[in-house]
């Protein structure tokens, strides 16, 4: 066994987050973790990374045991990690945030150093060029920097903490085609998921945690989605979305001839034309990039237009909007306030939460509670830290604040990116119901099965056009995939 851990435990304050782990890696082998959201899966992996240390518990690598006391020693050892949430300067080029923190000279041979990394990155198949900015790089060229950054400093065992979350599908492909390659080279992989599919066609031996627990190991030739799910949650899940038939009421927005721009304002939404009714689920469905981020941002109030008219009908007050962001924690939270705080971020200012222009703490702690239980948010208490929480627990302090007001118009843009089964599961439990409660929903991601199992009709983006709205229950994956890819639909 290349990498073998032995009752490996964690505890943070009185929350333990690795109880008595033990778990061995196969050499030039792709092994998969899985679990829930807040199962100890990243503290374990920071653990193996030198981020964290143990405890108790040994960790083993080709049969001796090690001490990793940080990440330049795991990095010494051959160990490194990439991360969900990419580690880069955007401001600096490929090669200078590949060899940041290596140099320990005072010369540095720039033009020398981008030839290494295009010999490293042609050898490995991961084409890049090393003198562009980070900053203008896709995600999924982004993630290749994260794999050539650990691969220039000679790891051995690569650890990937979600890295599917935030590509396309395309990228996705690659990604897999590239960690194919790095195991048939001799590299040996933990690939950290919450997609079973993803995990069982990618991995060798999966491994799932619970609660901080290992609950199972198996090969991967050897079990089922509805088998690994039911290991990760504990009891039996349905991977099917389950939804009422639509009763579409009143018309509760209208959008005629929108164009918006992006930050640098180039136009990314182009004569965009639809009509939203309450009690109806509006997908759109597209490659990332096409104008998504920019029309969600407009219909919520958050960026200018350049042309057209949005119109919220049926409105009580701004409030009536709930907008579910596609990145949680640059958006959606502010990490250093409490699950309490965040609870409030759109209503402290009002009653009941505030009087006489003084904080209400009791009752601010009693709304935190009421919402921790109803939308199962699990931590110690009401005043963490929301950095301290998995991502799916800070995707549901999201969900209760947006949802909170019984809104008119709810903006769900990639609200399972990065979640679990159970998460998605309870994402789309609310939705749906808020949807039934006579809500008007748009739905926006990439995640193309989803968009089709949840929605009532699909408009397919592609160059900030609507190119098509379909009867979600006629549409085809073929139909969609072919017009989100700029190609027309048959007949």
């Amino acid at each position: 066994m290349y990498l073998r851990l032995e009752n490996i435990s964690k505890r943070f304050n009185s929350f333990l987050a690795n109880d008595n782990i033990s778990l061995s890696v196969e050499a030039g082998k792709i092994h998969g973790i899985l679990g829930e959201n807040g199962a100890g899966k990243t503290t374990l992996m920071n653990i193996i990374s030198g981020l964290y240390q143990p405890d108790v518990g040994k960790i083993y690598l080709n049969d001796e045991q090690v001490k990793i006391t940080s990440p330049n020693a795991a990095i010494r050892l051959g160990i490194g990690m990439i991360y969900q949430h990419f580690m880069l300067v955007p401001q600096l080029t490929v090669t200078e945030n590949i060899i940041l923190g290596t140099q320990q000279s005072w010369r540095l041979n720039l033009r020398q150093k981008q030839q290494e990394i295009a010999a490293l990155s042609q050898a490995y198949g991961l084409e890049i060029d090393p003198t562009a900015k980070v900053e203008d790089l896709p995600v999924g060229t982004q993630q290749r920097v994260e794999i050539l950054k650990v691969l220039y400093r000679q790891a051995k065992l690569l650890i990937l903490d979600e890295p599917t979350a935030v590509l396309t599908l395309t990228e996705v492909e690659s990604l897999i085609n590239i960690l194919r390659q790095l195991a048939a080279a001799g590299n040996t992989i933990i690939f950290i998921s919450h997609k079973l599919e993803e995990v069982i066609n990618l991995c060798d031996m999966v491994t799932v945690l619970r609660r901080g627990q290992v609950v199972g190991t198996a090969r991967t030739q050897e079990v089922t989605p509805q088998q690994l799910a039911q290991l990760m949650v504990g009891k039996e899940v349905n991977l099917q979305v389950n939804k009422s038939v639509s009763l579409p009421g009143k018309m509760i927005l209208s959008v005629q001839n929108l164009q918006v721009a992006d930050d640098r304002g180039v136009v990314t939404v182009r004569d965009i034309s639809f009509q939203l009714q309450g009690g109806e689920i509006l997908g759109i469905a597209g490659v990332d990039g096409n104008g998504q981020r920019e029309l969600a941002d407009a219909i919520a109030n958050l960026r200018p237009i350049i042309n057209g008219k949005i119109e919220l009908h049926n409105s009580r007050n701004h409030q009536s909007i709930g907008y579910i962001p596609e990145d949680r924690q640059k958006m959606g939270l502010v990490l250093q306030f409490s699950i309490a705080q965040n609870l409030i971020l759109n209503t402290f200012k009002k009653s009941p939460f505030c009087r006489n222009f003084l904080l209400q703490s009791a009752t601010i702690k009693n709304h935190a509670q009421t919402a921790m239980t109803e939308f199962d948010i699990r931590a110690t208490g009401e005043d963490i830290k929301v950095s301290q929480l998995s991502g799916g627990n800070q995707q549901k302090v999201v969900l209760a604040r947006e949802l909170a007001g019984e809104p008119d118009l709810i903006i769900a843009m990639q609200p399972t990116r990065g979640l679990d089964v159970g998460a998605i599961s309870a994402v789309h439990g609310r939705l749906l119901a808020e949807r039934d409660r006579g809500a008007a929903i748009l739905y926006i991601s990439t995640e193309l099965e989803e968009v089709m199992a949840m929605s009532d009709r699909i408009a397919v983006i592609y160059r900030g056009e609507f190119v098509a709205i379909l009867d979600a229950q006629t549409a085809t994956l073929e139909e969609i995939g072919l017009l989100m890819a700029g190609g027309i639909a048959k007949g």
